[in-house]
């Protein structure tokens, strides 16, 4: 088999496209889920984290066969990291997904980088230089395109609002998490600590679901249980795992890069599978938001020097 033959760069490279591929297509999968039948965010991601539960339970494991044991302080912080993570910016993003066009979704999300230098200046003593101004305008800029766009073609303006400021909320909640994962990945291991991370989330929306729905919001068509099955499988464990293996193979920097691919694909799987429109001015737009991210994720001289 040719594959067998390829090396770590082009694995590593084929690894990071499958990791955006399967991550963009989680807003998909909501919609799908949401133009199924009625539900409430909060019972769609109960299926996507319940799901998911089997194979992070067997991830978290075998990460940690030949590990030390979760001090107290790695467990404070894998719990407060879970719950901003993929608990806290799921809900809201998936809340905001009941409003806004998924294209729209995945370009408020993919600010996150910029959100988590502008916490390491506000609270981290960090400076900005010259490149992340350019990228905050470039980004912000763009993601203004392509809400102008989502606002002409919305039916329901006060949506439009309503969905994005969730969104954005979901994208400020991943960059506290990104920014403390920093420190997680580095005590405990990229895979460790994202199995980890995932199991803290999958608990608390287990328990914010008993808590808020009753038992009846689980009877469901069954294309709904498969869209969380997708989303499980293909949207969270192997995106995670893709990830984490490109990134040992080319190094996050190009892994973020190729990442890039996601917006994109988002907007093209919007108008194939759910008739979203796509317009130059959108398209202008989230070329902006891929410029600024390129720009405020690529390494520093002396990181390329390391």
């Amino acid at each position: 088999m040719p594959w067998q033959h390829w090396s770590n760069e082009r694995w590593g490279t084929v690894l990071a496209v499958l990791a955006a591929f399967g991550f963009s297509f989680k807003a998909i999968f909501v919609k799908l889920a949401y133009a199924t039948a009625p539900v409430e965010a909060i019972t769609l991601l109960a299926l996507r984290m319940g799901f998911s539960l089997p194979c992070v339970l067997v991830l978290a494991w075998w990460s940690g066969r030949h590990a030390p044991p979760l001090n107290r302080r790695d467990a404070a912080w894998l719990l407060a990291l879970g719950l901003l993570g993929y608990y806290g910016a799921s809900i809201l993003d998936f809340i905001g997904l009941q409003y806004i066009s998924a294209a729209l979704e995945r370009l408020i999300l993919f600010i996150y980088p910029t959100i988590t230098v502008l916490i390491g200046v506000c609270f981290m003593g960090q400076r900005l230089d010259r490149g992340q101004v350019g990228a905050l305008v470039l980004t912000y800029a763009g993601i203004g395109l392509a809400f102008a766009h989502d606002l002409k073609v919305a039916g329901d303006v006060h949506a439009v609002w309503v969905g994005a400021g969730f969104v954005f909320g979901s994208a400020v909640s991943y960059a506290m998490y990104s920014a403390g994962a920093a420190v997680g990945v580095k005590r405990l291991g990229a895979i460790r600590f994202g199995a980890w991370a995932i199991l803290v989330s999958a608990i608390a929306t287990q328990l914010h679901f008993v808590v808020s729905q009753p038992w009846q919001a689980l009877v469901l068509p069954l294309p709904v249980y498969a869209y969380g099955v997708g989303m499980a499988i293909f949207s969270t464990v192997l995106p995670v795992l893709w990830q984490s293996a490109a990134i040992r193979r080319i190094g996050s920097a190009r892994a973020v890069l190729i990442g890039t691919l996601g917006p994109v694909l988002t907007i093209f799987f919007g108008w194939a599978l759910l008739e979203e429109t796509i317009s130059a001015q959108q398209l202008f737009g989230a070329a902006l938001v891929l410029a600024g991210v390129w720009l405020v994720s690529r390494p520093t001289k002396a990181a390329d020097a390391a």
